[in-house]
């Protein structure tokens, strides 16, 4: 009898611990915040929906469709969504991958998260100041800095350097 109750006991323990080691957020969970935040309705707005798609939910257009990938001018790449400095003519090349390339970013103004949407680990990109995602960043690309930051032309606005 003994041993019949503590049987039912310790089912009744084991059905009613409910585990969580599945809900508990790691470090790089915690929402962030940044400067320039608006409603999913004031994007929509602002942007064109190919941005809104790229920047808002972190889509990727289609390679060799972006109008900045042979662009040669001198000038700074910048947040299509809140124009935020991201990259300088002098660091873009030509990658062969159908997407504007850079081997380096402006320092402070992109920030970088851990992607595994297609099932192994890339390092995302995004806009250190809205948080707009713009694409990722490989160990594949030339010297100094050996990385490729593959990004949506979709992403970026243009502005020319001016001549003085």
């Amino acid at each position: 009898m003994v041993s019949k109750n503590v049987l039912i006991a310790l089912c009744l323990m084991i059905i009613g611990c409910k585990g969580v080691s599945q809900e508990k957020e790691s470090p790089g969970d915690e929402p962030k915040s940044f400067a320039v935040t608006k409603t999913e309705e004031e994007w929509k707005k602002e942007l064109t929906e190919a941005e809104f798609y790229v920047l808002r939910k972190a889509a990727t257009e289609n390679p060799f469709t972006s109008e900045l990938l042979e662009n040669k001018e001198k000038g700074t790449y910048v947040c299509a969504g809140c124009g935020t400095p991201l990259f300088r003519s002098e660091t873009k090349y030509r990658s062969g991958t159908g997407w504007p390339s850079f081997y380096q970013e402006i320092e402070g103004n992109v920030a970088y998260d851990v992607d595994y949407k297609i099932g192994y680990k890339r390092t995302e990109e995004h806009c250190a100041t809205c948080g707009g995602h713009l694409g990722h960043v490989f160990d594949d690309g030339p010297k100094p800095t050996g990385l490729r930051h593959c990004i949506n032309g979709v992403a970026l606005d243009f502005i020319p350097d001016t001549s003085d």
